[in-house]
């Protein structure tokens, strides 16, 4: 691990990443190396989880692809030098903020989502002109093991370099002296990689998660809810950082709502037969989401399936907050319903809990929708809809509190791995001595004037 950090940082101060054109050939060649290995790729997402080559594309190779197309064709304007203005105290002179790359990085992706986590924030550090080793998970091991042989074989290892193993490798990557570390997984784990990033004062992102609500108000389009929630619940299967975790739904609506809810889950037939739905990832996570089904508070789904690791889309009702369910983040297909009668109360008891990395309102009411966004603190959400937001690379997307801090996608991608380095360019035939002694009163006073109108 030292070594290969070593001959990446040799690499990085030879400067050749700096240059905007060798990272759009790397950029491309990772495009290449994708649209290549299309037929891989599947079959590996395949054995680690069911998942479909059309879910395959939608959640992840494609969304990839998308983000390597437009770092193409903006990096030009991102990296460029950019002119801003220059107060009178400096005159004459010009002002410029310069984008430059890092350096060395890691990044340690999560297993849920394994080529979006791993690839994405790849795509924006290589736009940003840095070197590049990459940890996937090794609970997806098929994905990880995939992504390894594709990538070591496509690029060179002083530049880009993909290790495999657990938490022994990973302990030992974070040893080193690395110029930005970008994390997404479990709060648990996001402190001990901001702790080891703290011996060397690394920047870090972390990409976390928590317990995102949907609030419902008795003014929504009930019909539309559902269908929206219902995809982007049991999408993955629920394993999905930015899912809707609980609903918190209007008591006048909530059978209503539940009715719905569950048409639309019989109206999906989600299976691994119909393409549609996938495994839970492990037999530990797959025990810990069946602990958590009460039969008693079981509206509809339930059932489950330990050899196939499948547990049905299942919806909880009669839940409060006092529920084991309401304790921890589910990541999984279930779905706990809780009402309210007060919307007051509803915010002020979600602004109780840490803040999540989503938040969703269903309403018709611009009050309350502006109520939401004013009053909970979340990372990244959407009104009537679910999930989407993370489909547009124009949104940042990043959590807050303990649900992660940093964002990445689009140009915000490129600004989590650059720093931004400011300068002034003054010339030399004239200088000022206002800012020499002697001190006058005359001086001063021209100074509070030029700090007052600049």
């Amino acid at each position: 691990m030292k070594e290969l950090v070593a001959q990446q940082r040799q690499f990085f101060n030879s400067h050749t990443t700096k240059d905007v054109s060798f990272r759009i050939k790397q950029l491309t060649s990772l495009e290449d190396v994708l649209n290549d290995n299309i037929e891989l790729l599947d079959r590996a997402v395949f054995n680690d989880f069911k998942k479909s080559s059309f879910e395959n594309y939608m959640t992840e190779i494609g969304i990839v692809l998308y983000d390597i197309k437009q770092a193409k064709k903006k990096l030009t304007r991102w990296s460029s030098k950019q002119r801003v203005k220059t107060n009178l105290g400096n005159f004459p002179a010009k002002s410029y903020i310069i984008p430059e790359p890092l350096g060395v990085t890691l990044i340690i992706s999560s297993w849920n989502y394994p080529y979006q986590l791993s690839l994405a924030p790849m795509v924006a550090a290589i736009a940003a002109g840095n070197t590049i080793i990459l940890k996937p998970s090794e609970i997806s091991s098929q994905t990880s093991g995939v992504m390894a042989s594709i990538l070591n074989e496509a690029f060179n290892p002083n530049f880009l370099k993909v290790i495999q193993g657990g938490v022994q490798e990973t302990t030992e990557l974070l040893k080193q002296k690395f110029d930005k570390i970008f994390f997404t997984g479990s709060t648990t784990v996001g402190k001990i990689i901001y702790k080891a990033a703290a011996e060397y004062l690394t920047p870090v992102t972390l990409e976390l998660g928590g317990k995102s609500p949907v609030i419902i108000t008795k003014d929504a389009n009930i019909k539309m809810a559902a269908k929206r929630i219902v995809w982007g619940k049991f999408l993955n299967a629920g394993q999905t950082c930015i899912a809707p975790d609980y609903l918190y739904v209007d008591a006048q609506i909530s059978e209503t709502l539940l009715k719905a809810l569950t048409k639309e889950i019989e109206k999906a037939r989600y299976s691994f037969e119909n393409d549609n739905y996938v495994q839970i990832i492990n037999e530990r996570n797959f025990d810990r989401l069946a602990a958590l089904l009460d039969p008693s508070k079981i509206y509809c789904g339930g059932h489950t399936d330990k050899a196939q690791r499948y547990i049905a889309p299942t919806l909880l009702h009669t839940i409060s907050f006092d529920d084991k369910i309401m304790q921890e983040e589910i990541f999984g297909p279930i779905l706990p319903v809780l009402t309210f009668t007060d919307l007051n109360q509803a915010v002020k008891n979600v602004q109780l809990l840490p803040k999540p990395l989503s938040c969703y309102v269903f309403t018709s009411s611009d009050q309350v929708k502006n109520k939401i966004i004013k009053e909970i603190s979340f990372g990244g959400g959407a009104i009537n809809d679910t999930i989407m937001h993370i489909s547009n690379p124009n949104l940042p997307f990043g959590g807050v509190g303990s649900s992660g801090f940093g964002s990445y996608h689009g140009q915000a991608g490129f600004n989590c791995f650059s720093n931004f380095k400011s300068l002034l360019d003054k010339p030399t035939w004239y200088e000022s001595s206002l800012k020499y002694a002697p001190y006058t009163q005359r001086k001063l006073a021209i100074i509070k004037k030029l700090l007052k109108n600049q």
